[in-house]
């Protein structure tokens, strides 16, 4: 009887893989840059209070193509991802393009200490009730990073800890538009 049982979870287990491999392609995303149904779309600007205080506005509504990194202080892969981020944007020009954090579904005190330690010297908005995050980008967790050309529209949608390289992929496509 037992044997019976394994070989009847065996034959489910073979099906489930089958059903999801088919259903992706047979691919596994492997942390690579999702084309997800943001990707061509146009988002509206929007302007948020500053962590540290003043407003802080989306780049591309001052025509700047730009770089959302949502992040919270709670967030386990955001804690090991934002001091290397914060390392690299502060050695190297961006030019044109303007990387904004938003710290969304977070407390201010724990937010500003965040950044403070992670070394980020790139502009952030504060977005304690994730109205961006959730909102406008229909996200469900953190960390993600959007790439947006000069005109708002979505480029590319990173999910999860941006690693170095990927960041550098991104901010050369952005050159590119």
């Amino acid at each position: 009887m037992m044997f019976v049982s394994i070989g009847i979870g065996t034959v489910v287990a073979i099906a489930l893989i089958t059903v999801v491999s088919l259903l992706t392609g047979g691919k596994v995303n492997d942390n690579a840059t999702v084309q997800n149904a943001l990707v061509g779309k146009n988002v509206r600007a929007f302007s948020l209070s500053g962590l540290n205080g003043g407003t802080v506005r989306s780049p591309w509504s001052s025509g700047h193509p730009g770089v959302l990194i949502f992040f919270a202080s709670w967030c386990g892969p955001c804690k090991a991802e934002m001091p290397k981020i914060a390392k690299y944007l502060a050695t190297h020009g961006e030019g044109s393009i303007q990387v904004l954090g938003i710290d969304t579904g977070d407390q201010r005190g724990a937010g500003q200490a965040f950044v403070r330690r992670a070394g980020a010297t790139f502009r952030v908005g504060f977005d304690p009730s994730s109205s961006i995050a959730s909102g406008t980008f229909g996200f469900q967790g953190i960390p993600e990073t959007v790439f947006l050309n000069a005109k708002g529209t979505v480029v590319e949608v990173y999910p999860g800890a941006i690693p170095k390289d990927q960041l550098i992929k991104g901010l050369e496509t952005l050159r590119a538009t």
